[in-house]
């Protein structure tokens, strides 16, 4: 390896980790307690744009015999908070070094922040304004990487955040989801981009209600103002749960490994394309329930409708309707919102209400003015409406209501159905028959 001079350096602190730097090619690496320190990079793939938007860097180390060092046992050397900055600020310079040779003038380069450094309070100082000055890469194509992690001093936290804001560089919140995040920490701190730790990615695989609540976080976060990224994809499906949980950025071994060869990284994104793909396909087979109930259940409903304005109570006028799969209950109410009569509950045994939520039982002059479903069938009278799936509190189960306004007498009304979310691929069992459902 030959050492090459860098141009003047701006402050001591600088001169002093210089020398641990050195260069080969267009590749440096750096000189740590007897150990050699790589840059490897990761691509970040914006699902929207279909291509890298930026590379996280992750240092690699190697022993005299190049047997890999795990960064676990790198982060370990440090005997005191003076050679954990140094280390920190040594991986942060070689890093920067390494992506300024890498040739994309337009990308972000995500750097770790050692989360002792920020308990410490030492980040707040010029060295790391000095440091991009030095190597010439521009603040705002830099993100700052911070764990999200309890820390001592909320104080120091936030002015650390200010300081990188203040110089140009946008801030992002790591392992966020990862046991003791919470939200607060994302108003106070007002990241530009929020990771998501690979936990929810791995709870939300095979547990369809932690899927659920991954797109509510997502959906939580945007409205925030963040930008999120998921970490750690390592399948198809995996893919498949970031598209569609509405994240913008993804990163992971399925699409890319992290690398120390610079120059042979690939930027392709071949396999964002083919998920895309993928996941339009399946969503043209399943985008919304109207696709399959409203053809199912629109002739249910005028039957309903019918016998109701012949005066039949709604019991025995939705008799049909509560005969078939996934069907819980049906209600009426006024234009306000307003349930003026009881539930007609379904017979079938997975409709039984749950004892534990008894006092939720009685609808009764409930007022469901705050329902979605409701201002849809208003707003579009004599068309069969149906909701998207929503947590029903008669029951704390899973729902999809189907709604129909129609004149009762010289009043509008509106009858609904509600569904089990989970018991609508029951429907194809049964097939309509002329004597079940049509006028």
């Amino acid at each position: 390896m030959s050492k090459l001079l860098p141009k003047p350096l701006a402050t001591t602190e600088l001169g002093l980790i210089d020398p641990l730097l050195s260069q080969s090619g267009s590749c440096w690496s750096a000189d740590y307690q007897g150990l050699t320190l790589k840059t490897a990079l990761q691509p970040i793939y914006s699902i929207s744009h279909k291509r890298v938007v930026g590379y996280e860097a992750l240092v690699r180390a190697f022993d005299n015999d190049r047997a890999r060092v795990l960064p676990l046992h790198l982060f370990q050397l440090p005997r005191d908070a003076a050679e954990n900055l140094l280390l920190d600020r040594l991986c942060r310079y070689l890093h920067l070094q390494n992506y300024a040779a890498f040739n994309d003038p337009v990308n972000w380069l995500f750097l770790n922040v050692s989360p002792r450094v920020v308990a410490n309070g030492r980040q707040c100082d010029s060295f790391f304004g000095q440091l991009l000055e030095h190597t010439g890469l521009p603040p705002h194509r830099v993100v700052i990487e911070i764990v999200e992690q309890p820390t001592d001093d909320a104080t120091l936290l936030q002015e650390a955040v200010n300081y990188y804001q203040h110089l140009g560089c946008l801030t992002a919140i790591d392992d966020f989801g990862a046991g003791h995040s919470n939200f607060e920490r994302i108003w106070n701190l007002s990241p530009d981009i929020v990771k998501l730790d690979r936990s929810l990615l791995i709870r939300a695989t095979g547990d369809a209600k932690a899927r659920h609540i991954l797109n509510g976080i997502v959906s939580l976060l945007h409205q925030s103002g963040c930008l999120v990224l998921l970490e750690g994809v390592e399948t198809r499906d995996q893919a498949m749960i970031a598209v569609d949980a509405g994240v913008d950025f993804v990163q992971g071994f399925y699409f890319c490994h992290p690398t120390t060869e610079l120059p042979t990284l690939s930027r392709g994104a071949s396999e964002i394309t083919a998920v895309l793909a993928d996941y339009k396909s399946h969503k043209r087979l399943d985008q919304d329930p109207t696709t399959q109930l409203i053809p199912h259940f629109s002739d249910f409903f005028l039957r309903s409708i019918q016998l109701l304005n012949e005066g039949a109570p709604l019991a025995r006028a939705c008799q049909d309707l509560l005969a078939q799969p996934a069907v819980s209950r049906c209600y009426l109410m006024d234009i306000n919102g307003i349930q003026r009569e009881r539930t007609a509950v379904a017979a079938a045994p997975e409709n039984l209400q749950d004892p534990r939520f008894l006092p939720l039982e009685n609808t009764e002059n409930a007022d469901w003015f705050r329902q979605n479903y409701l201002k849809q069938a208003v707003a579009q009278p004599n068309i069969l409406q149906a909701s998207a799936p929503y947590l029903s509190v008669t029951g704390a189960h899973m729902c999809i209501t189907l709604s129909l306004a129609f004149k009762r007498g010289e009043r509008l009304q509106v009858l609904c159905c509600d569904l089990l979310a989970n018991q609508v691929d029951r429907l194809g069992q049964r097939p309509l028959t002329a004597q079940n459902g049509r006028l």
